[in-house]
């Protein structure tokens, strides 16, 4: 059994000292549920303040990076969220994933940059998946909007994920694709999704929670409302055996076949008046 939980926060933009009494609340409250693992959402310290990012960032091992590695030190979890990365390349979204001591297990720089919220102007890009180490099995990290791109859901499946971590900061006006996506991850890899979305009003976008954790057969084993709160999910890791012996998705899968030919005259579909007539 793997007890995952989920601090669904309400984030203040541009107030790190705020947050970061919020996060050390949560991880309490995680630690006195029994928890093995507590997920932090998207940008957590700072917010969605890209125009200050350059001021936010930090190398890893360093800022926030440094206080959430304190924490998991502090409470015994594992934790994982996203950060602003300062790094050689410029400044990323990265996802990290600690251990209970403090150990750095994972991190990942946000691949798919969101037009929308002008990530493209401010971020850069990561290059490539991250799967991190973990007593439960591999677990795979991912970032809000990369929900959207199931392949590379499949290529960390495909390299052993048991479980998929998924901060985010996900907009109320697209809640029924946060719903319908975190569940189809969790069912068309036969493994866990676990994605922790906030929730307030940062001034200009509207944030619902519904944070969830869903099991390999697309049951929702914990799902939060609009209000800042913990959530704490039982998962049963035999799930992930039991639902790829029944249907066995990774045996029948034809990367062989996955590609694309022009048609051929006798492949040009048929018009109605050239059918037979019956």
């Amino acid at each position: 059994m793997l007890t995952i939980a989920l601090a669904q926060m309400d984030i203040r933009t541009a107030q790190p000292e705020s947050n970061l009494a919020r996060a050390r609340k949560f991880a309490s409250q995680a630690q006195e549920a029994g928890a093995d693992l507590l997920l932090l959402p998207e940008l957590w310290l700072h917010g969605y303040d890209l125009e200050q990012a350059e001021e936010w960032a930090a190398p890893l091992g360093e800022g926030g990076f440094a206080q959430m590695a304190d924490l998991a030190r502090e409470f015994g979890l594992h934790l994982a969220g996203s950060l602003l990365e300062r790094h050689a390349g410029g400044v990323s979204n990265t996802a990290v994933l600690y251990a209970p001591d403090g150990t750095l297990l994972g991190s990942y720089r946000k691949i798919h940059l969101f037009r929308l919220m002008q990530e493209h102007r401010y971020l850069a890009p990561g290059d490539h998946a991250t799967l991190c180490p973990t007593p439960w099995g591999p677990t795979g990290l991912a970032i809000c909007y990369d929900l959207r791109f199931p392949e590379l859901f499949r290529t960390l499946a495909l390299a052993g994920a048991v479980l998929f971590l998924v901060p985010a900061q996900w907009p109320v006006r697209r809640i029924e694709a946060w719903l319908l996506l975190a569940r189809a991850r969790a069912v068309e890899n036969e493994l866990i999704v676990a994605a922790c979305n906030r929730v307030g009003n940062d001034g200009q976008v509207e944030f619902p929670g519904r944070s969830l954790v869903v099991d390999p057969w697309g049951h929702v084993l914990a799902e939060g409302d609009d209000q800042e709160r913990l959530l704490v999910a039982q998962t049963n890791l035999r799930e992930i055996r039991k639902a790829r012996r029944y249907l066995t998705v990774y045996q029948d899968r034809r990367p062989d076949a996955y590609r694309v030919e022009p048609a051929t005259s006798d492949q040009r579909p048929v018009s109605s008046n050239e059918r037979p007539a019956s």
